[in-house]
């Protein structure tokens, strides 16, 4: 089965192994576009476990090239592996210290091997390359999207030191970092804040925006942490990068059932989200994050399905994926944003590995190069976990 009948898709990592790169709001390219970082894993049947190792490398002209190993690693977000623009030759990925049993984030030079590290894990880095952001890995109970050596703290629902446990900046120049968020202060600004004692508490999925002056992130509450019997709840606080104006923006009420992602858009205060608010599929949906009271606006009826989304650099386009459908295919879409109209460029495969259990699936994950002529995505389509390419200069010119 082709990708697609016209569109020529490429294999860019190698057919020896399991490969991927992550998630979807962060890119993978070194600032001149020449190298693509990469992930090989041992396997993609089953959740990670402790002191499991996965390899770090990138991709060039010259094929696939391991450089260092990691135990802090994930199948649907990698190891959080991010070139540093304020360093040339220079990515930070996360991994375990098993002397101080923490995670970390490791600073790799190309041609010297590991220079340097930050002493908490990096979820995310701002687009100018400043700053980064961290949070607890460990609390985070859908393990899909943490690490096996961190193990979900099942006895305490709340973090022991609300003060002192929350979203924290880190300066990426000197290393230096500081809370900004405190859950106490998340709490006390919760909307509907009342018997939280009932609800294990995490942070997921935080981002920042095109100028890199603020920070969105999720809030999320649950009542069966450990048996995940039930849905989760999810708020979405944003705030400056000082943390002063920590705010609640989209409460549950928003979310339940309608909503599956969230990225910033093409404005410091957009947001993008798949909303199904109509009842009648998951849309292309934008909205001012600083306007009350709140409005939002349809891009694109998109694809209907839930989607991983994400601006091209110059907000023109917008690349769209689903899950797989009843016939274990993915779809990727690209958006006109001006128009709303909507291209296919892809079909893949996914059918998962007899036994495989846990959150292992394959998500495309889309990703824009630098100059927004590129894109990749991570997919099964041959059987194996890969990273493929497609230019996309002759679609968009």
């Amino acid at each position: 089965m082709e990708i697609h009948p016209v569109y020529q898709w490429r294999k860019i990592t190698p057919e020896d192994g399991i490969y991927l790169f992550g998630y979807y709001d962060r890119n993978p390219w070194n600032e001149d576009q020449t190298l693509h970082l990469a992930m090989r894993i041992p396997q993609e049947t089953r959740l990670p476990q402790p002191g499991e190792t996965a390899e770090i490398g990138v991709i060039g002209k010259e094929g696939y090239r391991p450089l260092v190993t990691t135990r802090a690693w994930c199948h649907q977000q990698g190891c959080m592996e991010l070139f540093l623009p304020r360093r040339p030759g220079c990515f930070v990925y996360n991994d375990f210290d098993l002397q101080e049993r923490k995670p970390v984030a490791r600073i790799y030079q190309l041609g010297k091997g590991v220079v340097d590290r930050f002493e908490y894990p990096i979820y995310a880095i701002s687009p100018d390359g400043r700053w980064g952001v961290s949070l607890n890995f460990g609390r985070i109970p859908r393990r899909g999207y943490s690490y096996a050596d961190t193990p979900v703290p099942s006895d305490q629902w709340h973090p022991a030191d609300l003060d002192g446990e929350g979203l924290r900046l880190i300066d990426l120049d000197t290393g230096s970092s500081k809370l900004i968020v405190s859950y106490r202060t998340m709490l006390e600004r919760h909307p509907y804040g009342y018997g939280m004692e009932e609800f294990y508490i995490w942070l997921n999925h935080a981002i920042f925006n095109c100028d890199s002056t603020r920070l969105l992130w999720l809030f999320r509450q649950w009542t069966d942490p450990i048996g995940q019997s039930c849905m989760w709840h999810t708020f979405m606080y944003t705030c400056s990068l000082t943390g002063e104006d920590a705010e609640c923006i989209l409460p549950e009420v928003y979310w339940k059932n309608a909503i599956s992602h969230q990225i910033w858009g093409r404005t410091p205060r957009e947001i993008l989200v798949d909303a199904n608010w109509r009842g009648t599929g998951h849309e292309a949906v934008v909205f001012d994050e600083s306007r009350r009271p709140f409005l939002a606006r349809r891009i694109s009826k998109g694809h209907g399905a839930m989607s991983h989304m994400v601006f091209s650099p110059d907000g023109k386009w917008l690349l769209s994926d689903s899950y797989p459908d009843e016939n274990r295919r993915q779809k990727l879409i690209l958006i006109e944003t001006a128009t709303g109209n909507m291209e296919t460029l892809g079909t893949f495969r996914h059918e998962t590995a007899p036994g495989s259990s846990g959150d292992v699936r394959c998500d495309l994950h889309p990703r824009w190069s630098p100059d927004g002529k590129i894109v990749t995505v991570d997919s099964i389509h041959d059987g194996r976990r890969a990273i493929y390419q497609l230019d996309l200069s002759p679609i968009i010119k």
